[in-house]
């Protein structure tokens, strides 16, 4: 068949399926810059049914973009810069627990209270933010972000008192608030369920590399004698300007949909469009939907998924900001402090990139929650169990097991880009996710008391209690799945035996037969 009645026929059952039922409707409401995703889909077929060109139906499936063959174009533009924005911000976001052991002026309940306005930002910003999110452009709003954020940091070097320090941190969560949901949503946009979790993993990753390249600087920073100025203030000025440049290369280069993507021709946003369609999860939507919000608000896998962020970021919270102070109470120095805790972003990098592949692999997003969190059970229960025994190796051991946890929220991440439909919905999960985030990491800023330094056996042991309700939330939602899975097989059995329709037929009429997930 010639590519122009190939497009014309795919336009058109893109057409008649938006009255099919209201779940697919998002779809293809969709939103360019000017107009709808649709005008430029129309524009887009007009100008090739005008042209010459004629390919066949099994050519456009040869193509490497429509196929997925790791949608390697896409790749090359897209996971360095999501990777360089999440790198950032996770560097910003610790950038207090580097400045706590060199010479921050905030110390004991003040810091504590400092830290945990970052989460009270990110909390009070989190949804209005992603309203804002669906009405703009996400890449440009992104952008825009991640330079107001650097602007921020910088401040962070001219404040002297704790409530500066608390108003800039607060400022800071507001700002990077959005991050999440907009990199989830434009890999969800790209990519097929089967591609996103390597490709979150690849993003997620740079928490790992964050630990490693920060502890360096922090190393080398270290060694200033802060005559002219006091070593914290250069780690910001060094994080601000590195997030300036990288919110001007996202505003740049980063394509919000594959409506608008530079790197695409006209034709292969057509077929980046088809290649993700039979997911079902939607592409950029200006139109805010209340019955989408409603749906996911309903589903009791949305407050397992809430309930396992939570678990997962208490202890989080806790150990972002006060690790290097825990390994410092082994007896190391603060400059052997800043050396020593980069081996455990290096166990969480390999676990996060691991669990990203076999959760692609096998099709699974739970089983590898439950397979990162046990090594982390070990490690803290090595810190516990030797803590008074000066065995120093031992429990540096246990502290760098304990990065294997760090690849459990990104298979969240994953989990909530494969298993929802709709933008609306995926925009409300991805929220509501980040929202409770933010709680997790507020209550773990106070599981480490000053009165339980320097051992902190309390904070340790609440997080053992944490990650065993996590193994067991996991098993809970992969339950869950299982089931529906196995009903929604039946259906469509079902239907297949009624109408005579083999597998490539159920492919053809899945957008009828298939319920999102």
């Amino acid at each position: 068949m010639p590519y122009r009645d190939l497009t014309r026929n795919s336009i058109r059952g893109l057409i008649t399926l938006t009255t099919v039922t209201p779940h697919l409707r998002f779809f293809f409401q969709l939103s360019g810059p000017e107009k709808t995703a649709r005008g430029h889909i129309f524009r887009a077929t007009n100008r090739v049914m005008d042209s010459e060109k004629e390919a066949s139906r099994e050519e456009i499936a040869d193509s490497p973009l429509f196929k997925g063959d790791e949608a390697l174009r896409l790749d090359k533009v897209i996971i360095p810069i999501t990777a360089a924005v999440y790198f950032t911000q996770f560097l910003d976001k610790t950038s207090l627990n580097y400045a706590s052991i060199m010479g921050f002026p905030v110390t004991g309940q003040n810091y504590n209270l400092v830290s945990m306005a970052f989460y009270l930002g990110f909390i009070v910003w989190e949804f209005p933010t992603v309203y804002i999110a669906q009405k703009l452009r996400l890449g440009k709003y992104l952008g825009v972000n991640v330079i107001i954020w650097g602007i921020v940091l910088l401040c962070h070097a001219f404040a002297n008192s704790f409530h500066a320090f608390f108003a800039l941190r607060f400022i800071l969560g507001m700002c990077e608030s959005c991050v999440s949901p907009i990199l989830i949503s434009i890999i969800s946009m790209f990519y097929r369920k089967n591609e996103q979790g390597i490709r979150i993993a690849y993003f997620y990753a740079m928490l790992g590399f964050t630990q490693v390249f920060g502890g360096f600087v922090a190393y080398g920073i270290s060694f200033y004698n802060g005559g002219a100025m006091a070593p914290y203030k250069i780690v910001y000025y060094l994080l601000g300007g590195l997030a300036i440049l990288v919110g001007i290369l996202v505003l740049v280069c980063l394509p919000d949909s594959p409506v608008n993507a530079w790197i695409l021709t006209e034709e292969e946003r057509i077929a980046s469009l088809e290649r993700v369609r039979d997911d079902q999860g939607g592409t950029e939507n200006r139109k805010f939907k209340k019955e989408q919000v409603i749906e996911t608000l309903l589903d009791v896998r949305t407050w397992l998924i809430v309930l396992a962020t939570m678990l997962t970021d208490i202890p989080s919270g806790g150990l972002t900001n006060f690790s290097n102070i825990i390994i410092k109470n082994f007896g190391y120095t603060s400059r052997q402090t800043l050396i020593l805790a980069t081996p455990s972003g290096i166990v969480e990098v390999i676990s996060v990139v691991v669990c990203g592949y076999y959760s692609d692999k096998k099709g699974e997003r739970m089983l590898p929650v439950i397979y990162a969190t046990l090594p982390t059970l070990l490690g803290v229960a090595l810190m516990i169990g030797f803590n008074d025994s000066g065995q120093k190796g031992v429990l540096l051991f246990g502290s760098y097991l304990i990065g294997s946890f760090g690849s459990t929220l990104s298979t969240i991440y994953a989990y909530n880009a494969s298993n929802t439909s709709g933008y609306t919905k995926k925009l409300t999960i991805n929220a509501l996710t980040m929202v409770f985030f933010c709680v997790g990491n507020i209550i773990g800023t106070e599981i480490f008391q000053p009165k339980d330094a320097p051992a902190y056996i309390p904070g340790k042991a609440a997080i053992m209690v944490l990650l065993s309700a996590q193994i067991g939330v996991a098993y809970l939602l992969r339950h869950i799945n299982v089931k529906l899975n196995i009903k929604r097989r039946a259906i469509i059995e079902g239907i297949k035996r009624e109408k005579g329709w083999t597998d490539d037929d159920v492919q053809k009429e899945k957008s009828v037969v298939h319920s999102p997930t």
